[in-house]
């Protein structure tokens, strides 16, 4: 007997969700387009090589932030024949995209920071320190629109792309205020760095958690032994194999595994899928469930399968 439990994104609620995650997304990308022309803009006219190389910065989140939007969007499709998941992997997609370009990003400021060190530029500093200032507030609320949506590894993506350009705007503005007091303009190519390795270090996680659920590796948060050990647990059943446990997008969790029971148990196996769901709810909260049931003597046609050791279970 085989239960296959569908589940969309989470229902109801989880449909607001995405779409306050939505209007959040496109005002932090409004706001991002904005300060990018600001910048671009302010640069040429204070001859701040800084601001330049800041909306170069801001040219690639507004592109990031696109691409995390028309991600956003299409992973709401539902699914189709062909696409049986529905669209929610271009979310991780996107996540794994913006994390390459954080990476790029970063090391385009290490090498303007180096070039700097070597010669620092003369600027304007007067119109660099309101443009930068501008540009301070600005992705202040472009975090603020894209707060409270931590879940989403897209989201969060996103989120470190703003957030690095907040940062690189403090560093302007520190930069600019010595340079304007002292006349040492080394302070700007240091901070640079500095903005440049704190980006490298989310853009680590973001791709590292991407690729995992690309891999189909076992979701942050889920003990694979554990599940195990409970499922084992349930009244009924005798033993667990081949149980996986995958994401297909952030927070949305699916479980397949084989269930061995007593041949006695057959007839009650409603009542047994049901409480095994929901443990899995309840407990893990896994809502999509793929739960073959099969009888002690099944295994012993020779059939190969995967069992978790139980020196790990003990752990």
């Amino acid at each position: 007997m085989h239960e296959h439990a569908h589940h969309g994104s989470g229902g109801p609620s989880s449909g607001r969700r995405r779409g306050a995650e939505r209007r959040g997304l496109l005002k932090a990308l409004a706001l991002t387009s904005a300060i990018f022309v600001a910048e671009a803009v302010g640069g040429f006219v204070s001859n701040s090589l800084a601001l330049l190389a800041d909306a170069g910065h801001m040219l690639t989140d507004v592109l990031a932030l696109g691409l995390s939007y028309v991600a956003l969007v299409l992973a709401t499709r539902p699914a189709t024949p062909h696409k049986t998941y529905g669209w929610y992997r271009l979310e991780i997609l996107a996540a794994l995209i913006n994390g390459v370009t954080l990476v790029l990003v970063s090391l385009y400021i290490f090498w303007e920071a180096f070039k700097r060190l070597m010669e620092p530029p003369e600027v304007a500093t007067g119109m660099m320190l309101v443009v930068a200032t501008v540009g301070l507030v600005a992705n202040g609320f472009g975090l603020y629109f894209l707060s409270g949506h931590g879940g989403s590894l897209n989201l969060r993506g996103a989120f470190l792309h703003v957030l690095g350009d907040l940062l690189s705007s403090a560093a302007v503005i520190v930069g600019g205020l010595v340079m304007w007091s002292t006349g040492n303009y080394l302070i700007d190519p240091l901070l640079s760095g500095l903005i440049g390795l704190v980006i490298v270090a989310s853009a680590y996680r973001l791709l590292r958690e991407s690729v995992d659920v690309l891999l189909e590796g076992t979701p942050v948060g889920i003990d694979l032994a554990a599940v195990e050990v409970a499922l084992e647990a349930v009244e009924g059943v005798e033993g667990v194999h081949d149980l996986h446990v995958w994401s297909l997008t952030s927070g949305v969790n699916a479980l397949s595994c084989h269930v061995e029971v007593k041949f006695a148990v057959l007839p009650g196996a409603d009542a047994l899928l049901d409480r095994v769901r929901s443990l899995l709810r309840e407990r893990f909260d896994i809502l999509h469930t793929t739960i073959q049931i099969e009888t002690e003597s099944y295994k012993d046609k020779g059939l190969v399968y995967w069992k978790l050791p139980e020196a790990e279970k003990l752990q």
